[in-house]
């Protein structure tokens, strides 16, 4: 079974952090306003306070989400990757640290990567699902915008 001993402190906090910035990866992807955000966080919330969610390496870290150290070590990762970035460079460096806590996942619980893979491209699928892009007032626009099927496309190949 995974477990948090498996990794150092640093890594620990990275793979803590990783489903924030698949979160706002998405949503850097096409920022759609103030009420976009606010729905695309909520389905990162939702994943990461999931009881249905998987046991092992997924559940250990949805169960490091339910303490206030948890939290604080995911939005250190998050603001380290994201802080001073414009969208599109978000994006970018989401994507690579991402790629990166993938492939240290691997090496650390061979076991467990597959499903972490899945459960990151789970929330992203849900947080691209969760607003509408463009559109006024609510109305028209799409729910996944091009940009946000390139980004969640280009996700599942850097977890890959």
């Amino acid at each position: 079974m995974a477990s948090r001993e498996n990794f150092t402190e640093e890594e620990w906090s990275r793979v803590v952090g990783a489903p924030m910035l698949a979160g706002i990866a998405v949503t850097a992807a096409d920022p759609g306003g103030l009420w976009g955000a606010i729905k695309e966080s909520t389905a990162v919330a939702g994943s990461i306070t999931d009881k249905n969610a998987p046991g092992g390496l997924v559940g250990e870290i949805i169960a490091e989400f339910q303490t206030s150290e948890g939290r604080a070590m995911a939005k250190d990762a998050l603001h380290s990757e994201v802080k001073g970035k414009k969208p599109e460079q978000i994006v970018e460096a989401a994507l690579l640290e991402l790629a990166a806590i993938s492939t240290l996942v691997a090496q650390k619980t061979p076991d467990e990567v597959e499903a972490f893979r899945a459960w990151i491209n789970e929330l992203a699928n849900n947080v691209a699902e969760a607003g509408t892009e463009g559109g006024f007032l609510g109305f028209g626009g799409v729910k996944v915008s091009d940009a946000e099927k390139a980004t969640l496309d280009r996700l599942a190949s850097a977890l890959a």
